[in-house]
């Protein structure tokens, strides 16, 4: 039995696959396995595969009808029999050392189910990816990933190392209308599951407009809301009476429109802005930030979301409800 599978689901990736392939075939680690399934690809995927199956005996192949990403990793999955379960994506690149570095972490570190590492752009990045890039680079520890795990999905999916077992007892990917990604790291977050990352570039992320978060509508801003607000509701908002959210402007809008749907009860919106204040949002006030502790008080167990979008503002927030003694991942969470 292999230590690790690589489970690397494919659909039309010619353009790349190549690439993607030898730098596996690289590996500094040898022990390991390459699950590849290929969901009905109609380019010359299937060629390409054919060959590295023929080249490297790590390489099995197994050719499904097109039936998307989620039935595609699930398949793969089924096949996997590592102890441990690398995702991977046909248009990214490894690092030739990120088998060995990541197996170590997990191996010397039993308490940590899902193994990560830095990533780097292979190629040309929008600014925004290249933001988001940053963002997921500076969450090193389990602590910093459940800090931040409602702000957006806080690892990059093709850097997953997951201990088999785990994943399996998971149900694997589930199909809930949003990222099948984010939604297994939302699991397993919410049972308790530990995260790390090694804290090098392991991974070279290519961003191009056919990537599946560009073309999949699973993977548009409202259902990642959707993700999230169905992850608060079942966490951080057990038996809380009220809900205050920091963020009277578009993000703040966004979540409390899914929560509202849910009744959760949201009492007032904070802002800094001096046109929104004494004004309303969804009918709740829009209150400034010295008014916070007032109406905190109000409730036997409130909890604050943070909602803002403008860069460094979650920062300034962390800031003022730290002076106000307010602990995150607590009494508050990030969530955009």
């Amino acid at each position: 039995m292999p230590k690790v599978s690589i489970l690397l689901p494919c659909y039309n990736a010619a353009n790349y696959i190549e690439e993607c392939l030898e730098s596996i075939h690289q590996q500094s680690f040898q022990d390991f396995e390459v699950v590849i399934i290929d969901d009905g690809s109609t380019d010359q995927t299937a060629e390409i595969l054919s060959k590295w199956a023929e080249k490297d005996d790590h390489f099995s192949v197994r050719r499904i009808e097109h039936s998307g990403v989620i039935e595609a990793s699930n398949a793969g999955l089924a096949k996997c029999q590592g102890e441990y379960i690398a995702r991977m994506d046909a248009d990214d690149l490894m690092h030739p050392d990120r088998l060995k570095k990541q197996t170590a972490l997990l191996d010397t570190n039993p308490d940590i189910d899902i193994c990560s590492c830095l990533v780097s752009p292979a190629g040309e990045m929008r600014e925004g990816f290249k933001l988001y890039m940053d963002w997921l680079n500076s969450l090193i520890s389990d602590e910093d990933v459940r800090r931040e795990i409602f702000v957006e999905s806080p690892i990059a999916n093709p850097t997953a190392m997951i201990r088999s077992e785990v994943i399996k007892n998971f149900g694997g990917y589930q199909d809930r209308g949003w990222p099948e990604d984010y939604d297994l790291y939302l699991r397993l977050y919410s049972a308790g599951h530990k995260f790390a990352k090694v804290p090098e570039i392991l991974l070279y992320w290519r961003d191009h407009p056919t990537r599946l978060t560009r073309a999949d509508s699973r993977y548009s801003l409202e259902n990642f809301i959707r993700a999230k607000a169905n992850y608060l509701i079942s966490g951080p908002l057990i038996d809380r009476d009220a809900v205050i959210i920091w963020g009277a402007g578009m993000h703040g809008k966004r979540i409390s429109k899914h929560l509202l749907r849910a009744d959760v009860n949201i009492v007032a919106f904070v802002d800094i802005d001096p046109k929104k204040i004494g004004s309303t949002r969804k009918d709740r006030p829009i209150i400034p930030p010295e008014e916070v502790m007032t109406t905190w008080e109000n409730y036997k167990n409130p909890v604050i979301f943070s909602a803002v979008g403008a860069r460094g503002a979650r920062q300034n927030i962390r800031e003022r409800l730290t002076e106000m003694d307010f602990i995150e991942g607590k009494d508050w969470w990030g969530v955009a």
